[in-house]
């Protein structure tokens, strides 16, 4: 039934009576065609090979289980400013230099149009608010308009006499109405990128930081050292919570110690950490705002028998962790292997990803020199279907979260015109 009356309005519309039905029959088209294109909107989102009006499908490379889409346009980032975020301190209570190395960036939420991020060094982090300003000059000043008529004569002591009253007395309208003053007048001159320092959050961590992590309620962040994990608002400067310590009271029977931390991205009250012993944690806020247990661990059983050797506790230590956008599996890097984890799987990783397995066989020389210490990101792409990571020569290693598949992109450091350092 509703096919045929679809049909008569279809017959209706392609011969309209009069101009009052032809109106009416071009408002009908319009409506119809509207409908249309809602409907394959919603079944392309269920089903990303749907293409609505007949067109032919679309190409099945672009999809979400593609490892690799390549943008029409590839993105191109060009330099646009630099500031000093710390600077050399010197902890005379410890009798311990503090580096201005950069550990850790976040981005933060936008807040009128400029940038924020938070930098941390080892003891110290920084809330930064970056923006763009308009620059002026003034290209007129008030004494040299101050003149005696439109002639632009050179005026006399009592011109000024007069005119400086006018001022005093909140007669400025009148003294510039009667040609005795012009107000100075400004001309813009260009734009400056300022970066201001906004908060510091300090002195709360005795050990080095190693993590950052923003929430998704945009209000708070933790930070991970070895041992603590402190909660902090991101508009209260000074006043951070702890809510995660692992140190014993005997430091003989420290067994691991915090590697990186991050929170999940739409669940504000979630977190995982990951240890030096390969395992990666989660708490829940809820039950406790010290989080003294978990509730899901993530950990890989290695084998017994000869696959074990004197690096493998070195080698399984976690130096990154995280979120796929979606939130449903967390990533893990050690020194030679990229494992993805389902949220509601724990016993074994959904997918392993072999990165550095060639090298193996030069552990020793590696931890002669101490190569064997290097840390790896890793991160996902916005669809959760690629995840990268770093790698030696300059190589940063490319990987479908499908079937591992891999890409390896070259990068390098230039010189950057106008800037100090490389």
């Amino acid at each position: 039934g509703v096919e045929q009356v679809e049909d008569m309005l279809d017959e209706a519309a392609d011969h309209p009576a009069g101009p009052g039905e032809a109106a009416s029959a071009r408002r009908r088209k319009g409506h119809r065609r509207k409908k249309a294109a809602r409907g394959d909107r919603a079944a392309a989102q269920r089903d990303p090979h749907h293409a609505g009006n007949g067109a032919a499908p679309e190409d099945p490379d672009a999809t979400l289980d593609s490892p690799y889409r390549v943008p029409a346009v590839p993105p191109e980032f060009r330099f646009w400013t630099q500031f000093q975020s710390h600077e050399p301190e010197f902890d005379y209570l410890k009798s311990m230099e503090i580096e201005e190395k950069i550990n850790q960036i976040r981005w933060c939420r936008r807040v009128n149009g400029a940038h924020r991020l938070l930098s941390t060094n080892d003891k110290t982090i920084k809330l930064w608010r970056v923006a763009e300003r308009q620059v002026t000059a003034i290209c007129e000043f008030a004494s040299d308009a101050i003149r005696i008529n439109h002639n632009h004569t050179r005026p006399t002591t009592a011109d000024v006499a007069t005119a400086v009253p006018a001022l005093t007395n909140g007669k400025l309208a009148g003294a510039a109405a009667s040609g005795l003053l012009h107000v100075p007048k400004f001309q813009k001159r260009g734009t400056a990128i300022t970066a201001t320092s906004r908060r510091v959050f300090g002195n709360a961590h005795a050990y080095h930081i190693n993590s950052l992590s923003i929430n998704s309620d945009d209000e708070t962040f933790l930070s991970a050292d070895d041992l603590r994990i402190n909660l902090w608002n991101i508009d209260v400067a000074g006043v951070g919570f702890n809510t995660l310590d692992i140190k014993p009271e005997n430091m003989e029977d420290l067994a691991e110690v915090i590697t990186a931390a991050e929170f999940h991205p739409t669940h504000c009250h979630l977190f995982v950490y990951s240890t030096s012993r390969g395992a990666v944690k989660m708490c829940d806020m809820r039950d406790s705002a010290i989080c003294n247990g978990w509730v899901r661990e993530f950990e890989q059983m290695e084998d017994s028998g000869d696959t074990q050797s004197f690096f493998s506790e070195i080698i399984a230590s976690i130096s990154d962790v995280k979120f796929s956008p979606c939130g449903r599996y967390i990533a893990t890097r050690d020194y030679t292997t990229l494992r993805i984890w389902d949220l509601k799987m724990e016993r074994e990783p959904v997918l392993t990803i072999p990165v550095h397995d060639s090298l193996r066989s030069r552990l020793c020389d590696f931890y002669e020199n101490d190569c064997i210490f290097d840390k790896f990101e890793c991160a996902f792409s916005a669809d959760s279907g690629s995840i990268v990571t770093g790698s030696y020569n300059a190589l940063l290693q490319s990987y479908s979260t499908v079937d591992g598949s891999r890409a390896a992109v070259e990068t390098s450091v230039d010189y950057v015109p106008g800037a100090t350092g490389r």
